[in-house]
């Protein structure tokens, strides 16, 4: 489902999965838009109309989809319960359905294939693995901070940095709890650093990294209860909590690491927080079915007068 980021309104729902949908993306031009299901496939949609244009098939649930930060090629990576790790080369799908040339050949397992207008249903969709064999549990999220380096996060208890032109990782970094998120955050010019940062809940824990450093730890806040998700302010001075074993929303400073206002309002675990580009509203997402839009300035803003 598609709606406005400032008001809310509904804009418009993408129809076609039979199972739960895990995860979704927009691409860097917000032109297309990715979809992770339960019922073992990924899906690409025109985010413009909500046309299927691509249907990814998986033999597992598929948890985690991300798209690279420029529009072209057009490229997605999927993880999940298989715990393989893929990229699908959808600029290279079109055609006789021959095999692509390295480094976007059909892997081993077969292509997936289109479900689009006017599209055959045999032409396969280019992909190939990276890190075979290297995670140990559920592909939970995915982060394409960076052209060339890509983040998983797993149920191991691992998040992992990826050389995609190596196919292999660069560096690990082993957390203490089971991942609930794990998000690119972008910064502000005001901000400097990188420009980016990598924000992840894990246990009683949340970290932040180097969005662009492979590996490179900022700051590890502990919690005195379970995150589920978290959120890091553009202008890096707070950040945002979601909690699993409660159904509040915590807002700390990011410097002092203090908590600075609780807010409540959900009935169930939230499991997903991300502000706007702007930092003036932040989103929350919960199993309780709903999504709420929370003011986070002083002067009037979309709805809030």
């Amino acid at each position: 489902m598609l709606r406005d980021g400032i008001t809310g309104d509904w804009i418009g729902t993408f129809i076609g999965h039979k199972g739960a949908v895990w995860q979704t993306r927009l691409s860097s031009d917000a032109t297309l838009a990715a979809t992770g299901s339960a019922d073992f496939s990924a899906k690409v949609w025109d985010a413009s109309n909500g046309e299927c244009l691509y249907t990814l098939q998986h033999s597992h649930i598929v948890r985690a989809v991300a798209f690279p930060p420029q529009p072209q090629p057009q490229l997605l990576a999927t993880g999940g319960f298989e715990k393989r790790f893929r990229i699908f080369d959808l600029s290279r799908s079109s055609g006789s359905g021959s095999s692509s040339s390295s480094p976007t050949s059909p892997d081993s397992l077969g292509g997936s294939t289109l479900n689009g207008d006017n599209i055959p249903h045999d032409v396969p969709v280019p992909s190939y693995e990276i890190g075979s064999g290297v995670h140990g549990g559920t592909i939970k999220s995915i982060i394409w901070g960076s052209l060339n380096v890509l983040v998983t996060a797993c149920d191991d208890k691992k998040l992992r940095w990826f050389d995609v032109r190596a196919r292999s990782p660069v560096a690990e970094y082993d957390v203490q709890g089971i991942i609930g998120s794990c998000e690119l955050n972008q910064l502000l010019p005001s901000a400097g650093g990188s420009g980016s940062v990598i924000s992840v809940a894990a246990g009683k824990s949340v970290l932040f990294f180097d969005g662009l450093a492979p590996g490179q730890l900022l700051k590890s806040v502990k919690t005195p209860y379970e995150t589920a998700s978290v959120a890091l302010h553009p202008d890096q001075t707070r950040f945002v909590t979601g909690g699993s074993g409660d159904t509040w929303v915590r807002v700390y400073d990011y410097d002092e690491e203090k908590e600075l206002d609780v807010y409540k309002g959900h009935h169930g675990p939230i499991w997903s927080v991300s502000f706007s580009p702007d930092g003036n509203i932040y989103a929350t997402g919960s199993e309780d079915g709903t999504i709420k839009l929370w003011k986070h300035c002083n002067e009037p803003y979309g709805l809030w007068k």
